[in-house]
């Protein structure tokens, strides 16, 4: 059986950076951890670390190793603070990241499946900028992230993504621009006031060729990083703008907003994102089996 303390050094080590650093953390002999990761090495036959100048990096196993005790000792944290928070046995916690660009109608339909799993469900969200939502992630600090485009390749990031969903959209506005855009619409949109996700967003892009595609040429009064945000402008009537069609008929009760017309060929892509583990947790497993079915909500 492996031996954890062994493992924890390891661990300790690889976050360190040094055998020196990782001793002085533990308040231990330097020796007594070179002793402990070569009896771990032993054990699993693998070297996992290599030399570097004076320094330690991670072999190819020692990556591997690295990925699954970064589970092990999140696991045992989240043990403890379920503890320390007097959270009941049947309480099931899942902290969801949200990127700014995502509308949070849309997230809010998506994970409100979650709440189909039996027994308690607490939804710790969070929204921030993808990168730092990607690094929390890795840390082990959140189990999904919501967001507009796939996790990236390659790198030291082990995280894979489900596609959720193509959410079609279309163009919205209060009911003065409403009445006044609307008739030959999509032609009536040049020289309208326009309001668009900045060029971070990925539906930025697709909005823009479509746009050119038609022909259009409206007047661009505000760009944002914040989908709330930007629904807020336009529910005051600074201008036009874009959100699931899906979202119709909650956007006119919320916003007092009224549909334009569908943007032919656009859509809203939304994927989860989350650690490659191999025990998943069960609400990112139902969120990410679900996606078939969630554009029909």
């Amino acid at each position: 059986m492996l031996n954890y303390k062994h493992l924890h050094y390891f661990w300790v080590v690889a976050k360190e950076g040094s055998i020196t650093r990782a001793a002085e953390r533990l308040g231990v002999a330097v020796q007594t951890i070179s002793g402990q990761l070569s009896l771990l090495e032993k054990q699993l036959g693998r070297a996992l670390f290599n030399a570097q100048g004076r320094g330690l990096v991670l072999s190819e196993a020692g990556r591997t190793a690295l990925g699954y005790a970064d589970q092990i000792f999140q696991l045992g944290e989240s043990l403890v603070e379920a503890l320390e928070h007097g959270d009941s046995d049947s309480t099931l916690r899942l902290r969801a990241g949200i990127t700014d660009g995502i509308p949070k109608l849309l997230a809010y339909r998506l994970l409100n499946r979650v709440t189909e799993l039996p027994g308690d469900i607490r939804l710790v969200c969070d929204e921030d900028e993808y990168d730092d939502l990607l690094a929390d992630l890795a840390l082990h600090r959140l189990d999904v992230v919501l967001t507009d485009r796939a996790a990236p390749l390659g790198g030291n990031l082990k995280v894979f993504s489900t596609r959720l969903g193509d959410f079609a959209t279309g163009l919205y506005a209060c009911p003065a621009l409403a009445e006044r855009y609307r008739p030959g619409f999509p032609g009536s949109l040049t020289d309208a006031p326009l309001l668009l996700p900045t060029r971070h967003h990925a539906l930025r892009g697709r909005i823009d060729r479509w746009l050119e595609e038609q022909r259009l040429h409206p007047k661009i009064v505000g760009e944002f990083e914040d989908s709330a945000l930007l629904t807020t402008f336009g529910r005051g009537g600074l201008g036009i703008f874009p959100a699931p069609l899906i979202l119709a008929e909650q956007i006119a009760a919320q916003y007092d907003a009224e549909l334009l017309g569908p943007m032919d060929g656009v859509s809203e892509q939304i994927h989860a994102i989350s650690n490659e583990r191999r025990i998943r947790h069960p609400a990112v497993e139902l969120l990410c089996r679900e996606a078939g079915r969630t554009q029909g909500v």
